[in-house]
């Protein structure tokens, strides 16, 4: 066979082709024991909902149950769900699919707190956060093992109904969620709801559409994103604040990413802003601790990371920004302290410039096994797939643990919701791909012809904060997270453009968990008493 020669641009078409799917595993995540389904249906029963109804008209299905959590038995009533969106001509736009939870026997639903909840991508369903987080039924899972059909859910012990209502929402062109938007000729225009803006007031509007249908206007009000959800509520809590006259009593983060500058995937294609590989490097230390391949392995894992942390900031940073100018015997010094906080061979790091990518990371650090280990959940590993390759082409806590959770989701909402409907459940899409990344402030300075792949929703947040000085924020980070690093969360966070004394309305709460922190069963607790905590307190 001929030997075809690859051209340096090929190589480099093919690496992007890699990162791009790299970034997508992130982005498309980065997905009670005794309860009884009494039927109190509607007039949509337990009738097949046709794809054509759902898009064209709202539809309501209800059911009630019972859970059990930590302990305290909570009836429930569940209604899964669509919501039309309307343009100024109220003309149908889009049709969003929910499932509500309402707590039963509650006199006064104006004290009773209501959470939106939603997972990211862009382009992943709300069924991560739905059926192995908060609500009623969880799908069973052991960890980091990998649990084989027959799946099965069971009483979710730290669901959230404890001391909140909750709607879990499916993004525009996921779950049953539709887009209606046609151009002139009549042919359907998905791509109107698919970018920042767009995605945020669609959000916007299907929250205070809610409000209005489930007369909850003055119960308090709490919007939960994990992932690129947390990036989506920073833009959701500025538009609902300051032009939708709704004001929030928290908004509560889980993985954070509000500035796409910060992540270490894309580092490559930002040459000059080292800053991504400071931040990543304190969950590369804690990862590098948890599979015991630091050189000089400490007992406790936090205070390591407290000066890791330090060494990412200052040494570090300084080595870095100092660039080619950088004297061979200082380099030398970073590179072996970077192979005591990450357990990397020195010879690797020097030949990386000092400069580890996550992906990197994840496909050496275990290289001698020939495994590789998660990005959104470096406990997970799995068998590498290419021993000569730079990237890992999978994540293994993504294949080790969608499969449950997305074939218990289709049988719940099926058979326990009775949402019978015969269109697919899009749990997760490549709207990655597509996305309109630009934001109102690029559009602003630049126009639309502006290409931004590097949006930044911290001025949202700070603005939604700024504009109700009483907003509480909550930020929950994993330490064994690659895909959102739990130090850049932090750093986002102190670095808001907003005045200093904002800062006390935010608080912080970490775990040795990854970026679905809930996916770790002692963390899963912790999570819930610490989210609980933060929504009585608010209230």
């Amino acid at each position: 066979m001929k030997q075809e020669q690859i051209s340096s641009s090929d190589k480099l078409t093919a690496a992007k082709t890699i990162l791009l799917t790299i970034v997508s595993i992130f982005f498309c995540t980065i997905i009670a024991v005794h309860a009884q389904d009494k039927k109190e249906h509607n007039s949509a029963g337990s009738k097949f909902i046709p794809d054509s109804l759902l898009i064209t008209k709202p539809e309501k299905v209800t059911t009630s149950g019972i859970v059990t959590v930590e302990g305290n038995k909570i009836d429930y009533k569940a209604i899964a769900g669509t919501i039309i969106l309307k343009n100024k001509n109220d003309q149908p736009t889009c049709s969003m699919f929910y499932v509500a939870y309402f707590k039963s026997g509650v006199s006064d639903d104006s004290k009773r707190p209501i959470t939106f909840l939603y997972n990211g991508g862009p382009g992943s369903a709300s069924i991560w956060l739905h059926m192995a987080a908060w609500g009623p039924r969880r799908t069973y899972l052991e960890d980091t093992a990998r649990v084989r059909a027959p799946y099965k859910t069971v009483n979710n012990d730290y669901s959230l109904l404890d001391v909140s209502d909750l709607v879990f929402i499916d993004a525009p062109g996921t779950g049953f969620s539709r887009v209606l938007t046609k151009d002139k000729g009549g042919v359907s225009k998905p791509n109107a709801f698919y970018g920042i803006d767009s995605d945020a007031n669609a959000f916007a509007q299907f929250i205070f559409n809610f409000l209005s249908d489930y007369n909850r206007w003055e119960s308090p009000k709490y919007l939960f994103g994990e992932s690129y959800g947390t990036f989506r509520s920073a833009a959701v809590s500025n538009i609902l604040e300051t032009k939708d006259n709704v004001d929030l009593n928290g908004v509560i983060l889980l993985s954070q990413i509000l500035s796409y500058e910060n992540m270490t995937d894309a580092v490559t294609e930002n040459p000059g802003n080292d800053l991504a590989y400071q931040l990543a490097l304190p969950s590369c230390t804690a990862t590098a601790w948890y599979y015991h391949k630091l050189p000089d392995q400490p007992e406790k894992l936090e205070p390591l990371l407290k000066k890791v942390e330090d060494f990412a900031m200052n040494e570090y940073a300084l080595a870095l920004n100092k660039g080619a100018m950088l004297d061979s015997t200082t380099f030398k010094q970073i590179a072996e302290k970077l192979h005591q906080y990450t357990g990397l061979p020195v010879p690797y790091i020097a030949k990386a410039n000092l400069r580890i990518t996550g992906y990197n990371f994840e496909k050496t650090l275990l290289s001698n096994s020939d495994r590789v280990t998660g990005r959104l959940d470096t406990r997970y590993s799995g068998p590498g797939m290419d021993p000569l390759g730079e990237y890992p082409l999978y994540d293994p806590q993504d294949a080790i643990t969608s499969s449950a959770i997305v074939a218990t989701f289709n049988n719940y909402v099926r058979k326990t919701l009775q949402f019978k409907s015969k269109a697919n459940y899009i749990a997760g899409t490549d709207l990655w791909a597509t996305w309109d990344y630009r934001h109102h402030a690029v559009y602003q300075a630049f126009g639309d012809k502006s290409d931004n792949f590097f949006p930044n929703v911290m001025p949202d947040l700070a603005s939604a904060m700024m504009f109700n000085p009483k907003l509480p924020v909550m930020l929950n980070m994993g330490y064994f997270d690659l895909a959102t690093p739990y130090f850049e969360g932090i750093y986002e966070m102190h670095h808001l453009p907003m005045p200093v004394s904002l800062q006390s309305n935010i608080t912080y709460a970490f775990y040795k968990s990854g970026h679905m922190i809930y996916l770790h069963p002692e963390s899963h607790k912790k999570l819930h008493d610490n989210v609980a905590a933060f929504i009585e307190r608010t209230h």
